[in-house]
């Protein structure tokens, strides 16, 4: 894609991992745009650092540039995503690079963005800057793995949330669920959804349990992301919190397109948006075309709390990329409600695979990060 070959150099590695965690602090900020890193290091010294910026803008080069002025002349910059090539409402981060007088550019992934796509790369190498990508680029890849996604699948990132016994169960048989796992575990449950631009759930979930999908962490209370219900009959009542503070954080409700057009009119008077997909073949909501809906939004990571039934439908059509899986060390027994419905499995080769990315304990409860084996 126009650069060198990685660079093995331990420094540089260093550098990049340095880049790569502060392109982690724009996870659920700066959707439509890729969460960036970019670090300028000359004479072996980091002289600025930047990150793409709430709302996608700034990009992180021009954050960078930005704070290191006239000193980022002869500098190497290392960046998660290669420099963006195309005009927009910024100029192109790789001609601000070229203008700043960068000698050596270090990328840890190419940009499939069909107005990148290797142009960056080009544009510096032709200026004279030795360029070099693909370090780390597997992590650059899982950091960025929803924006890619959104370009190449036209569908956001999907992790499914779960809080469940050691036997799976997420509530008992009454249907009782609060509280599975303790406060440490619903904390970082709040954390996870500041990362996430979106969080979904099922409507039989929006009524049954009255979630307010949002974050309550001190400091991030700005952090929560817009709440879709997917609600192919339309039981969300007016009255519910979900649409009584539709005008305090973005609420989309997602339903069948032949919905009855009153009640619509209804859901959009009090502040909801409205999204009509056409039904599957079991006259649901079609999963893919929500999806689908959520890309053309400028969704990038899209995290579900919905119930047993949204968990199995999404499972049983693919969609599912990570699962981030909060157990408590409880038994619950057969008869308490499953974390995910049955979806029609028969043969042990046909079951979802997921690797185990990291696991850690929080107070008496487990959370494990799994990732899709396809």
């Amino acid at each position: 894609m126009g650069g060198g070959p990685a660079s093995s150099d331990p420094s540089d590695r260093a550098h990049m991992r340095a880049a790569l965690a502060l392109a982690r602090r724009g996870l659920g900020q700066v959707a439509p745009n890729p969460a960036v890193g970019c670090i300028l290091v000359k004479e072996g010294r980091v002289i600025a650092r930047g990150w793409t910026q709430p709302g996608g803008r700034p990009h992180a080069e021009a954050e960078a540039l930005r704070h290191a002025g006239a000193a980022a002349r002869g500098a190497t910059a290392y960046v998660t995503l290669e420099p963006c090539a195309h005009q927009g409402r910024t100029p192109p981060c790789a001609t601000a690079l070229i203008e700043a007088g960068i000698a050596r550019c270090v990328v840890a992934l190419a940009d499939p963005d069909p107005r990148v796509d290797g142009r960056g790369l080009a544009r510096l190498r032709d200026a004279g800057i030795a360029v070099e990508s693909g370090l780390l680029e597997d992590e650059a890849r899982a950091l960025n793995a929803g924006f890619l996604l959104r370009v190449t699948e036209q569908r956001p990132l999907v992790t499914l949330k779960l809080a469940t016994t050691l036997d799976g169960r997420i509530a008992t048989k009454s249907g009782e669920s609060q509280w599975i796992t303790g406060a440490p575990a619903r904390e970082r449950a709040h954390l996870l959804r500041a990362t996430h631009d979106a969080i979904m759930v099922g409507g039989g979930t929006a009524l049954l349990d009255d979630p307010r999908l949002d974050v309550r962490l001190p400091g991030l209370e700005t952090r929560s992301p817009t709440r879709v219900v997917l609600d192919g009959r339309l039981r969300l009542p007016l009255t519910h919190d979900l649409v009584l503070r539709a005008g305090e954080q973005p609420t989309l409700l997602v339903t069948r397109d032949d919905a009855a057009a009153e009640r619509l009119k209804a859901y959009r008077s009090a502040g909801l948006e409205v999204a009509r997909v056409p039904p599957d073949e079991s006259g649901r909501v079609d999963l893919k075309r929500a999806l689908a809906v959520l890309a053309e939004r400028g969704t990038t990571r899209l995290l579900v709390e919905g119930g047993g039934e949204l968990a199995a439908a999404l499972l049983r059509a693919d969609l599912v990329d990570r699962l981030a899986c909060f157990r408590a060390p409880k038994l619950i027994g057969g008869d308490g409600v499953s974390a995910a419905a049955g979806f029609g499995l028969e043969h042990l080769d046909e079951a979802p695979r997921f690797r185990l990315e990291s696991g850690q304990s929080l107070g008496e409860d487990r959370l494990e990060h799994y990732m899709r084996v396809r």
